[in-house]
């Protein structure tokens, strides 16, 4: 990283719960992620939205300082959704006329339909990064949404294959990194939840999309890959089904989920050489956790991956938890990484 973080640093994975007085929070919780855009869940009309987002983002980021975070983000306040409001962003997508597809829970969902080649029209969040940049002196990390995932969020009408798409994705997210990086990011993180929600066709071109949205990329690179919010998927398979796959690509850091899951960290090993930002926060309950808990969960990391290759995290984002129990979590994790430095 450009600056120096601790052994067992602590951060969080990307958002962080949106105030209820900005976004409707009971309608978000009915329905899957928005794919498209879902301007109807703001409480603030288009005037003043803004304004209110960036009074939102100030106190993601003061709850992140305060809780103790090594590396804070902007909690993706400004999104509806982790990844709509890129791939809304992009040329090539009828935004008008959505397609259809299976969410990774199974069910159909309104998603951008392909119907021309998939570019970058302009930088989609470098302006949000330099707001959060600007409201703090802690490290910061910004997160977009990965090429596969992205792909298999879209309905495509012009490709002749999914790889096709995922690889112009991949390019429009190689350009988004570039200008982050530029603009003075530490960390950028992408999403990737459908590498493990589909594994069969990640395995076919995964990996390459990938590769190809780090490609010249200098700065450290973090792969966020998971079983799904917990609030909307609520059970968890014993172990990941793509997960050792990402040994082969170029990022320096992967985000995983243990903390709900149990995971058996064991499969840590096939991943040498990578950063692992350990998932040890438990996100399908209020409950905050003890930091004696959450000290147990690092520990089991610890047996696979070196104090100073481990960071602490989430399991995944914390949007749809109450601000009260986030903020309780995040405060114990930091604790419990502290105390750990400290016996080490």
């Amino acid at each position: 990283m450009q600056k120096k973080v601790p052994p067992l640093a602590s951060t969080i994975v990307g958002s962080y719960p949106q105030p209820d007085w900005l976004i409707d929070r009971q309608k978000l919780l009915k329905q899957f992620p928005p794919r498209t855009r879902a301007r109807e869940l703001w409480r603030i009309g288009p005037d003043h939205l803004k304004a209110a987002q960036d009074d939102a983002t100030r106190l993601a980021i003061l709850d992140q300082e305060r809780a103790g975070l090594d590396i804070v983000s902007d909690g993706e306040i400004r999104r509806e959704s982790y990844s709509n409001h890129f791939a809304t962003a992009l040329a090539g997508v009828d935004l008008d006329n959505p397609g259809k597809a299976l969410d990774r829970s199974g069910e159909p969902v309104f998603v951008p339909r392909i119907v021309g080649p998939i570019s970058r029209k302009h930088p989609v969040g470098v302006e949000d990064f330099k707001f959060l940049r600007a409201n703090t002196d802690r490290m910061v990390k910004f997160t977009v949404p990965g090429p596969f995932t992205m792909s298999q969020q879209a309905q495509n009408d012009f490709y002749a294959t999914d790889r096709e798409a995922a690889l112009d994705y991949a390019a429009a997210v190689n350009e988004e990194i570039k200008d982050l990086f530029t603009a003075g990011a530490d960390v950028v993180q992408l999403d990737e939840p459908y590498m493990q929600a589909r594994p069969e066709k990640a395995r076919e071109y995964g990996v390459e999309a990938l590769n190809r949205a780090l490609e010249g990329v200098s700065g450290t690179t973090c792969i966020h890959i998971c079983f799904g919010y917990a609030a909307l998927i609520h059970e968890r398979p014993e172990g990941y089904s793509f997960l050792p796959e990402l040994s082969n690509t170029s990022c320096s850091h992967i985000s995983i989920e243990t903390g709900q899951s149990n995971l058996d960290c064991e499969v840590l090993d096939s991943l040498k050489g990578k950063h692992i930002l350990l998932g040890v926060i438990d996100l399908s309950t209020e409950d905050v956790e003890s930091v004696d808990l959450i000290k147990e969960r690092v520990r089991r990391g610890m047996e696979y991956v070196s104090p100073d290759h481990l960071l602490l995290a989430p399991d995944c984002g914390m949007k749809y938890l109450s601000r009260e129990a986030a903020f309780g979590k995040l405060s114990n994790m930091a604790e419990a990484g502290r105390q750990l430095r400290d016996e080490l």
